[in-house]
């Protein structure tokens, strides 16, 4: 869409760098930039190249939510397109990250230090290098920055990150067949708790809770909005009893988003569950309050019979026809034997040294 012409383009960009880092850059050049797009930004010593996320006024939403001014002066400015010959670095850089990680973590094991390198980034010029790390307690990489420096020949820093930027960072495939939240569209992590899951009514299984960081899963926050709001309808009380015409029953779940509550009957063991709707507990509640036992109208979990039957797909012949044959087959006259038994008896008394074939002279 073209713009007014009294109004001028925002002149910040969002560049995105490898991983999940986004920073913001001026456009004072006025350089025709598209989204996706490769471009020169000057750094503190030197220059770094990374994509055009985001341009336009759509910029001054994501300044707001990082809490960065619009007239910062920290706000660095936007060099140049990306030439051939910065493609073409930028690929070399790409390329020599796996040798750098593999290499240094075989000099951090040498050095016994109790630390994960996880992932490494070259800045454009190939000055500098930072190098990510997890850790559970504090490393003293003195000695790792030396040895590292001597080996890449570049300034070398090193950033410690949480396990959930380590997923962000690498990338992976969650359980539910994407890619990770946090390695594609998620920017800040909110704390998740275990109350998410039992507002959910998802059992505690940290396996089954736990994503590829080893934490909760972000997505149990997505729907708690939903869960939240659709539990202010039910009772509040957890030890819920109605007494009911036929005796009294237990609350024992409920199903959150079909607004419905299942008891089980205390006076009969094994007896069938007993489901009704919330708006139908809170008014056989009332009844209870002043003593009345009304008739519940009943909506009984009936179990399903699934038979299991065998389905010709292949078009070949049943897998019980030897059987079917052999059941209609009339039985020999005589009590003669099988032939095959006949012949296995045979084989059983023939000498194995013997010819089977011996000519005739």
């Amino acid at each position: 869409m073209e713009m007014p012409a009294y109004m001028k383009p925002f002149d910040i960009v969002e560049v995105r760098f490898k991983g999940t880092r986004k920073e913001f850059y001026r456009n004072s050049g006025n350089h025709d930039i598209t989204n996706n797009e490769l471009v020169v930004v000057e750094m503190e010593n030197g220059y770094d190249i990374g994509k055009v996320a985001l341009k336009g006024e759509l910029v001054k939403l994501q300044m707001k939510k990082a809490g960065v001014a619009e007239d910062a002066a920290d706000i660095r400015k936007i060099m140049r397109k990306a030439s051939d010959a910065d493609s073409a670095r930028y690929k070399e850089n790409v390329e020599l990250e796996v040798p750098t990680m593999y290499k240094a973590r075989s000099i951090a094991m040498e050095l016994g230090l109790k630390m994960k390198l996880s992932d490494v980034e070259y800045q454009g010029d190939r000055r500098k290098a930072t190098f990510y790390y997890t850790a559970e307690e504090r490393v003293d990489f003195r000695e790792l920055i030396k040895r590292l420096a001597d080996a890449f020949k570049v300034r070398i820093e090193m950033r410690q990150i949480g396990y959930r930027q380590e997923a962000g960072r690498l990338g992976a495939i969650g359980s539910c067949g994407r890619e990770l939240c946090c390695s594609t569209w998620l920017t800040d992590f909110k704390l998740v708790h275990t109350s998410a899951a039992r507002y959910q009514n998802l059992s505690i299984n940290q396996l089954k809770l736990s994503g590829q960081c080893g934490k909760l899963k972000c997505c149990l926050n997505y729907e708690l909005d939903a869960y939240s709001e659709a539990l202010k309808e039910f009772p509040e009380n957890d030890q819920l009893r109605l007494e009911l015409a036929d005796g009294p029953y237990k609350f024992m779940k409920s199903d959150i988003l079909k607004r419905m509550m299942w008891f089980v009957p205390l006076n009969e063991i094994g007896g069938e569950w007993l489901g009704l709707k919330v708006n139908k507990v809170k008014e056989y509640i009332e009844l209870n309050k002043r003593g009345e036992r009304p008739e519940a109208e009943k909506q009984k979990v009936i179990p399903k019979v699934v038979e299991l039957e065998f389905k010709n797909d292949m078009g070949t012949e049943d897998i019980n026809r030897l059987e079917s044959r052999n059941k209609n087959k009339p039985p020999r006259k005589g009590g003669a034997p099988n032939r095959n038994n006949r012949n296995r008896g045979n084989n059983r008394n023939r000498n194995p040294n013997q010819n089977p074939n011996p000519k005739k002279g």
